[in-house]
């Protein structure tokens, strides 16, 4: 019986620490909206959130493909019950992302409004729907981002009580660097 590492592959840690960064940086634009005037510099804001969209977008993709066929497989070491929480998590994690991203294709695709990434391409629209949806579409874009926003502070949550409390080595897995 071979043993299970204790620790992740890079590329898995490389994919984790920079969705999370796109993700804080996602939400931290969402919530300066209200905040900025409209003038060009908003579309400039603007172009940023869309352009860590796209990058979210790939990043997810990138992950989905790399676990499936190449992520290093890590044993789990807690309780049934732990175990099952962290696997229901982490779907809710992807399921949560995956639901964003869509949301905020649509979003743009019902505005009628071209969206680039970082101006070096832009995304094709392949859907031209009524403008009467976006206000839902931008509604539901924010409740699932209040989503997001709520599983990973408890994920964050449950790293640190493991580092903290039960002072396993559950949050050094994800950690580069840590031996």
């Amino acid at each position: 019986m071979s043993m299970s590492p204790v620790r992740y592959d890079r590329v898995t840690m490389a994919f984790h620490w920079a969705t999370a960064i796109v993700v804080f940086v996602l939400l931290g634009t969402s919530f300066g909206w209200k905040y900025l005037p409209r003038d060009w510099h908003f579309k400039q804001y603007e172009g940023l959130h869309i352009s860590m969209g796209i990058l979210l977008a790939a990043l997810v993709i990138g992950r989905i493909l790399w676990r499936t066929l190449a992520g290093r497989k890590i044993r789990e070491t807690g309780s049934p019950l732990t175990d099952l929480l962290s696997k229901l998590v982490h779907f809710a994690l992807y399921l949560l992302l995956i639901a964003q991203i869509g949301l905020g294709f649509a979003l743009r695709w019902v505005q009628g409004e071209e969206f680039t990434f970082f101006g070096l391409f832009s995304i094709p629209r392949l859907y031209s729907g009524s403008p009467g949806m976006e206000h839902q579409i931008e509604d539901l874009h924010s409740l699932v981002a209040w989503g997001v926003l709520i599983v990973v502070a408890g994920h964050a949550a449950a790293a640190l009580f493991h580092y903290f409390v039960v002072r396993d080595r559950v949050l050094q897995r994800m950690l580069p660097g840590s031996r």
